[in-house]
């Protein structure tokens, strides 16, 4: 079974063997889809219609079955790889560990945005965005730019301490766990990140830049730490509601999974250690 690891304790061989495998998954092709999948659910998911992936109830397990998928195509590369996880409350400076030569590369330069260094540097020859918004071909970065702080551990504690997962309407303006850690209410804890990085997290195609997968896996990790948190609170809503997925609906794109097989994490993977 997977371990995720706090990707500041990665050994240098395993920060290679991650790289290398998303690379590769690249150059096969099969990358791209997770960033056309996502950008599809970001743009049909709104307040007052369908939502899945976004803006609902669903957004956790939805980004969990995500993230497995995408664990799974690597490990079909490299059956060594497990995702990290990028805690910004800790390691939130531009230029932390994440931003090395030797991971994720740094920031975009300033005439641009484009990442000039790293191995997701388009002059590398092995990163080409293709699913984009213009015509811009290379990955973008302005770290620090959109929004000038990270969250802190403080802001963390507060939206975990918080113990209703989720609240009518069942979208961006609701209370509860699930809004307030997506980003919606409150002190605006995964959404701010996305904006913090800029660039191509700022849009719905936000996997084009792989720490996507590292805030994620952080993201996931903080719902675990709820949970363990919050024994006697599940997932809401229970029962059949208009417009949002329920704990026994199934999830689209998938149509074979519930929120109700994904709550438990340990089935799939396990964590250094808990939040």
């Amino acid at each position: 079974m997977a371990v995720r690891k706090n990707q500041a304790t990665l050994t240098a061989q395993e920060k290679r063997g991650f790289v290398n495998a998303v690379l590769e998954l690249k150059r096969q092709g099969g990358y791209d889809t997770f960033v056309s999948t996502h950008n599809s659910f970001i743009m049909s998911d709104t307040d007052d219609g369908e939502r899945t992936g976004h803006r609902s109830p669903s957004f956790l397990p939805w980004h969990r079955k995500f993230l497995l998928q995408f664990e799974q195509a690597l490990q079909a590369i490299d059956a060594t790889v497990a995702l990290p996880y990028w805690d910004w409350t800790a390691d939130r400076t531009t230029d932390a560990s994440i931003w090395g030569a030797d991971f994720l590369g740094g920031d975009g330069r300033s005439s641009d945005g484009q990442v000039t260094t790293g191995p997701f540097a388009f002059s590398g020859g092995k990163w080409p965005v293709t699913v984009s918004p213009d015509s811009r071909n290379y990955l973008l970065r302005s770290l620090g730019a959109g929004t000038a702080d990270l969250p802190t551990k403080a802001d963390v504690d507060g939206v975990l301490a918080l113990s209703d997962y989720d609240t009518p309407p069942w979208n961006s303006s609701s209370d509860g766990f699930r809004n307030n850690l997506e980003g919606w209410r409150g002190v605006n804890l995964h959404n701010r990140v996305h904006v913090w990085i800029g660039g191509n997290m700022s849009t719905g195609m936000s996997p084009n830049d792989p720490v996507f997968w590292l805030h994620h896996c952080f993201i996931d990790r903080l719902w675990a730490g709820w949970q363990a948190r919050h024994p006697d609170q599940g997932y809401l809503p229970a029962d059949r509601t208009q417009d949002v997925v329920s704990l026994n609906d199934t999830m689209k794109p998938w149509n074979d999974t519930a929120p109700a097989a994904l709550l438990d994490h340990t089935r799939f993977y396990t964590y250094d250690s808990a939040y």
